[in-house]
Order: structure tokens, then C-alpha cells, then sequence
């Protein structure tokens, strides 16, 4: 058995099962009052999260890597729920960049099957509960059957009106940016648009992102403190929170989760601006 397993087990044995019930009561009333607290303000209209820490997970507890990315999966779940139910339209997660390709081949190749086995156990619970599924990055850059699947999922769900997961996978902002422009070049040699046409708005329009809000929290994991070229041109007024190191991906539970979400309600946004409480 593994060392989870062992410190459940000693946790049943040291408190025993009465005292783990109230344990857990406990647990579920600051969960709600979570809520509560959440709820009684503004929400973000869109949360991206960089998933980062799932090797070390699985290396703190001895096991193959592969087991830390799966454990990660299990994370997520919990994660989209928990956004759903606070009502936020966005969700952008960081799956896999277009730098993950240079990890060894074995990896790469899990870690495509782990995307394929969780849209196929998924995607008819997120369908059903009305989950938006869409990708950013290079679709056709993935392997075939990760690429039917994600198409698969992608149209079974577009007409769907509740939360928009974007899942990032063979993505890479500077590859973006760059394939923005290379479009509006086109654009201009086509005569479809004039040099002054270019503005910001034409230019997120030619974005992976195209018609979705920008973050308003990023939330990164592990204790890293860099954006690791995930959607650097949408997060230029982004409010960021970065976990202790302790926390890696497969450890940020619900409540964690809802403590960053408060984090973030906790802060004024000022847009270049000043704050109106402010003297000066």
C-alpha cells in the first residue's frame, strides 16, 4: 500500500470514526461558508490555471510520473465543478505546451492517452450538466486519436451555455501572437484591411481566444512564479496568484481553490487607474 494509504489508515486509527465525522462536518461548514462569502461578491467571469506540479507529486510519493499526471486528472474534476457552481463562464486550463513536445517520448504519449480516457469518461457528464468544451493551440498538430476525440467533444458540446472549459494543449502564446500577425498581414495583402485597421481589438480577434473575455485571475501552482508562455498577451491586466511550493496541482483541492478565489475578491483592480478610496 501506498504512503496515502498508510496515513488514512493511521488517521482512522488515531481519531477514530466518530471523530472523523465531526472532522468532516467541520470541513463541510467552512467549505459553505466558502461559498457564502463568494457569492455575496463579484465572481470572476474567467479563472486560466497553469497545472504545474504533477511530476513532483509523483516523485514525493515514489511513484511514476504518469501517476502524478493521472492524480492531476482527479483534481480537475473537482476544480471544473466547483467553478461551475460558483457561476464563472470561463475556465482555462494549461494542459500542454508546444516546449512539453521535448519531454520524453513515453510521457508525451501518456499524457495524450490520459487526455483521450478523460474526455471519453467525461464528456457526457460535462455535456449533461451543460459544460462548454473548446481547445486553444494547434489541434492538428496533435496525434489522430487525440485529435478525433477532442473534436468529438468539441462538437458535442457547442451548443452548450453554461461554463467554458479551454483546455490549452499544443499551445504556445508566442506561436499565437505570431500566427495573428502572419493573418493580418494577409489580410492587408488581400485588401481586406489597411495598416490603420490594426488596432487591439482586430488583433485579439485573430487569437486562439477569440470572443472570450480575458482572465481576470490566474492561478499557477507549485510555487513557480512565471507564466511559462501561456496567454501572455490576454493576461496584461490579470490578477496573479501563485501557490506556496507545497501545493502542487494534484493537492489543490476545492477549498484551496475557494481561498484563491477570495484571494482574488480581496484585491482592487485599478487598470493603470487609481483607486477612488484613495487619497491621491
Amino acid at each position: 500500500m501506498n504512503n496515502i494509504g498508510n496515513a488514512w489508515i493511521k488517521d482512522m486509527m488515531v481519531m477514530g470514526l466518530k471523530d472523523l465525522f465531526i472532522g468532516k462536518n467541520k470541513k463541510y461548514k467552512e467549505h459553505m461558508d466558502a461559498y457564502s462569502m463568494i457569492q455575496a461578491k463579484s465572481v470572476p467571469k474567467h479563472v486560466a490555471i497553469i497545472m504545474d506540479g504533477n511530476g513532483r507529486w509523483a516523485k514525493k510519493h515514489q511513484l511514476p510520473r504518469i501517476a502524478g499526471h493521472r492524480q492531476g486528472v482527479e483534481a480537475l474534476r473537482d476544480i471544473i465543478q466547483t467553478t461551475s457552481q460558483l457561476g464563472i463562464s470561463y475556465l482555462s486550463l494549461y494542459a500542454f505546451s508546444t516546449e512539453n513536445w521535448k519531454r520524453p517520448k513515453t510521457e508525451v504519449k501518456a499524457l495524450m492517452s490520459l487526455l483521450v480516457e478523460f474526455l471519453q469518461k467525461e464528456i457526457y457528464e460535462l455535456h449533461k450538466n451543460n459544460v462548454k468544451i473548446f481547445m486553444l493551440g494547434d489541434i492538428d498538430g496533435l496525434p489522430a486519436d487525440t485529435k478525433a476525440e477532442v473534436l468529438r467533444a468539441m462538437e458535442m458540446t457547442k451548443e452548450n451555455k453554461g461554463l467554458q472549459v479551454n483546455i490549452a494543449i499544443n499551445y504556445g502564446s508566442r506561436f499565437e501572437m505570431i500566427k495573428a500577425v502572419k493573418y493580418i498581414i494577409q489580410d492587408i495583402s488581400n485588401g481586406n484591411i489597411t495598416i490603420e485597421d490594426i488596432n487591439e481589438e482586430l488583433f485579439s480577434q485573430h487569437l486562439d481566444t477569440k470572443g472570450i473575455p480575458d482572465p481576470d485571475l490566474l492561478i499557477r501552482t507549485s510555487g513557480e512564479y512565471r507564466l511559462s508562455n501561456f496567454l501572455l498577451y490576454q493576461l496584461a491586466y490579470t490578477e496573479l496568484v501563485f501557490t506556496e511550493k507545497e501545493v502542487l496541482w494534484p493537492d489543490f483541492t476545492k477549498e484551496k481553490y475557494l481561498e484563491t478565489i477570495l484571494q482574488y475578491q480581496n484585491r482592487t483592480r485599478r487598470y493603470g487607474g487609481i483607486d477612488d478610496r484613495e487619497d491621491d
